[in-house]
C-alpha cells in the first residue's frame, strides 16, 4: 500500500469514531419533524423487491446480504455496522430516522440520496425492516 494510501485511510477511520461514539452523538439531535416522518410507501412486495434492489447496489458490502453488518467491507476494516434483524435494536428509529440516515449517510456510511429517489429509499426502509420482521405481503404484481 503506498504511503500516501494509507495515510488517508487513517485519516478518514480516524474521523469516524467508535459506533458507540457515533450512537451516543446522535441520540437526542434529530429533529422532531424528521422523527416523525411517516413512511408514504406501503410494504408491499414490490416496495421490499425495490428496496432489495437498492440494497444489493449499495449495501450489502458493509450491512451483509442478511442486513446482519456482516458484509464483506464491514468485516475486513472491523466496522460494526446495526443488525437489522436485531427486532429490538430496529425498534429504536422511527421511519423518518431510517430514512434521513439512509439520505444523508451518518458516521462514515455514505449518503444514498444523491444515488436514489425518494420513493426507492422509502422502499429501502421497508426492506430494511423486512429483516426484523416476518412480514405477510400480497404477491408482487
Amino acid at each position: 500500500m503506498s504511503r500516501q494510501l494509507a495515510v488517508l485511510l487513517i485519516f478518514a477511520l480516524s474521523a469516524v469514531g467508535s459506533p458507540a461514539q457515533e450512537a451516543k452523538k446522535e441520540q437526542g439531535n434529530t429533529p422532531a419533524e424528521v422523527v416523525s416522518r411517516k413512511n408514504p410507501i406501503t410494504p408491499s412486495a414490490n416496495s421490499i423487491a425495490e428496496g432489495k434492489k437498492v440494497f444489493t447496489v449499495d449495501c450489502t458490502m458493509c450491512h451483509g446480504e442478511q442486513g446482519d453488518g456482516k458484509g464483506e467491507v464491514a468485516v475486513s476494516m472491523k466496522l460494526t455496522p446495526p443488525d437489522f434483524s436485531d427486532e429490538t435494536a430496529m425498534k429504536k428509529f422511527t421511519d423518518g430516522e431510517l430514512f434521513d440516515i439512509i439520505s444523508n449517510g451518518r458516521g462514515g456510511m455514505p449518503a444514498e440520496g444523491k444515488r436514489a429517489s425518494t420513493n426507492q429509499i422509502w422502499s429501502l426502509v421497508n426492506y430494511v425492516r423486512s429483516f426484523a420482521k416476518k412480514i405477510s405481503l400480497p404477491a408482487a404484481k
